[in-house]
């Protein structure tokens, strides 16, 4: 068994990876960005280690300081979780290469897996059928135009080395290729480190269903179980549930079988999802995820099993507790996971909603568990993922299990940021759910949200307020010291002083944040285009002079590893443009200036 694990990520999965390690006997080090430095997975662990940077980029994708944290710690194992660094094959191997166990597939899967294209091929080695498309990366935009007017519009440009719906852009012509693979571009760099991207056939009405796998190091492989990912808005998944409802007899062991087979093809073991697109009675290979997956909750509540207990055991040599037919003998009742998302989805909008929680109460009760990497006081930045946690909840049946998430999504209170509690029971009380009639489109397609809104519930509690004593009282308080990178906890008795602004003199108070309801600028079609959260512009769409329309693209903001345009409210000639890419804002910022 493994004596020590690092987990290279951050926030509710790295929480999850540690609570397994500790029910091993296993001890922990966490690594954390800037921003990160008092965040729940780096109280929870053993040991931290400083990564230094705020962004992505600069902590939790930068190589060589993940790999530094573990010579200083002395970890014979590192688990990747998902994003980041999950799915790259050269960090596995720079893992392995020091002698240390990767608790993941081997490169060698991660290279033909991970990338969509090569995984295409091996899932037709194994028989499984896959969506039209190419078999290698798009050149550039005129790959993607030829292959559209070949096999018609729509088109979807994904990300090579990506999933969770990154860096993926639906193309309805031609005239719209250009805008669209730069964006997916863009998105794939930012989160996965690798822009590469290729095209295949949009369906027009699919289920998305994927089968959770997990092989070992002695040839062994087994699938777990189905589930159903199709209530999706931006290619990202809302709603999870498991076993996947409503197919028809022998789909589901075919797509295990299928499942299966393409694992086998490549080599692979340790955890993994086969993904495939449903409809009309047929299935198709979309990709295979060489990681865990956010879903992976519902799986093991409907099982019994600890996916990530069975990751660290294969890690360190094992072999699987159990044949196929046991694990499929243990499946009982259904599963559902909500994502909980720091976004606003009024309108159906989903705007990213970044700030501080100033309360999370979460639901208790027979059959339901939450996974965050978040408490009250924690803050969701605008450079990582936006998930505040996982609501899973099992029942003995489907109708049970949705009559319970409701109930449990009743209960729980988060306030400081918007959320997608609002759309999730808009989602579950919904007759088409209910009945599986829905899709991947369904939500942005047929949903009414327009009635429905995630504002931030609650203000900020003030500073409190300053005592009449000349000699403030002596208090204990626990904070964070480094020395040499490496993170320590510290308990002191210090005055109970209220915190003051440099230069200032008076307490510090947090400003309310105000909801954004849309992606448009400016209010009540002012002139002035402002933006609706705090992110980064990565591209000016107007020159100044220019004759604009309502509802014309102004700039494209990333927050959130979301890219968002941010549109005209108002007809008239921009006079002024106060960004360029690269400008860092705040929410409510002026951008442009429309006369």
């Amino acid at each position: 068994m493994l004596q020590k694990i690092l987990i290279a990520n951050r926030g509710e999965i790295a929480v999850r990876v540690i609570r397994a390690a500790r029910e091993l006997g296993i001890p922990t080090v966490a690594v954390y960005s800037e921003l990160d430095r008092d965040a729940l997975h780096v109280r929870l662990a053993d040991e931290a280690y400083a990564l230094g940077g705020q962004t992505a980029a600069e902590s939790y994708l930068n190589t060589e300081a993940i790999l530094d944290a573990i010579r200083q710690s002395g970890a014979d194992g590192v688990h990747p979780g998902y994003g980041f660094f999950s799915e790259n094959a050269d960090f596995a191997r720079a893992i392995t290469e020091m002698g240390v166990a990767f608790i993941g597939p081997p490169a060698e899967a991660i290279d033909e897996m991970g990338d969509k294209v090569s995984s295409r091929l091996a899932a037709q080695r194994g028989g499984a059928p896959i969506v039209p498309g190419t078999t290698e990366f798009a050149s550039g935009p005129d790959d993607i135009r030829a292959f559209g007017e070949s096999n018609g519009w729509p088109v979807a440009i994904k990300a090579a080395f990506g999933g969770g719906g990154r860096g993926m852009k639906i193309v309805q012509s031609a005239a719209e290729v250009d805008d669209a693979m730069a964006s997916a571009q863009r998105e794939a760099k930012s989160f996965f480190g690798r822009d590469e991207v290729y095209v295949e056939r949009y369906l027009t009405w699919p289920r998305h269903i994927e089968v959770q796998l997990v092989g070992d190091t002695h040839g062994n492989v087994v699938w777990v179980s189905t589930r159903d990912c199709s209530a999706q808005r931006r290619h990202q998944k809302l709603i999870e549930e498991a076993p996947a409802p409503a197919l028809p007899d022998g789909v589901e062991d075919a797509m295990g079988e299928a499942a299966v087979k393409a694992a086998k093809a490549v080599g692979y073991h340790n955890a993994g999802t086969v993904e495939f697109i449903y409809q009309d009675g047929e299935f198709f290979f979309l990709e295979m995820n060489t990681r865990l997956q956010v879903e992976h909750p519902v799986t093991e509540m409907i099982t019994g099993i600890d996916l990530v207990e069975w990751q660290i055991r294969v890690a360190s040599g094992e072999e699987l507790p159990m044949t196929q037919d046991e694990v499929l003998a243990l499946r009982r009742g259904h599963s559902i996971e909500v994502r909980i998302n720091a976004e606003d989805p009024a309108g159906g909008k989903f705007l990213p909603s970044p700030g501080p929680i100033t309360k999370l109460t979460t639901p208790d009760g027979f059959g339901v568990r939450f996974d965050s990497g978040y408490e009250a006081g924690d803050e969701i930045s605008q450079f990582y993922d936006n998930l505040v946690g996982k609501l899973i909840v099992w029942a003995k049946d489907r109708p049970t299990a949705i009559a319970r998430t409701i109930r449990a999504l009743e209960e729980m209170r988060v306030e400081g940021v918007a959320t997608t509690i609002p759309a999730d029971l808009a989602i579950l009380r919904h007759p088409d759910f209910a009945a599986v009639e829905h899709s991947t489109k369904w939500v942005e397609n047929n949903l009414d949200l327009s009635d429905v809104g995630g504002a931030p519930a609650g203000p900020p509690g003030d500073a409190a307020s300053e005592g009449d004593d000349d000699k403030p009282e002596l208090v204990q308080r626990r904070t964070t010291v480094e020395v040499n990178g490496k993170r320590f906890d510290v308990t002191m008795w210090v005055p109970d002083a209220p915190v003051v602004v440099a230069g200032g003199g008076t307490p510090a108070k947090k400003a309310r944040r105000s909801s954004a309801s849309s992606a448009g600028g400016g209010a009540l079609g002012s002139g002035d285009v402002t933006v609706p959260m705090q992110g980064t512009i990565v591209k000016v769409l107007v020159e100044v002079g220019q004759e604009v329309e309502v509802g014309q693209g102004i700039v494209v903001l990333e927050a959130m590893k979301m890219e968002n345009q941010i549109n005209a409210e108002k007809a008239g000639t921009v006079a002024e443009i106060k960004v360029e890419p690269g400008s860092a804002v705040g929410g409510g910022d002026v951008v442009a200036v429309i006369e």
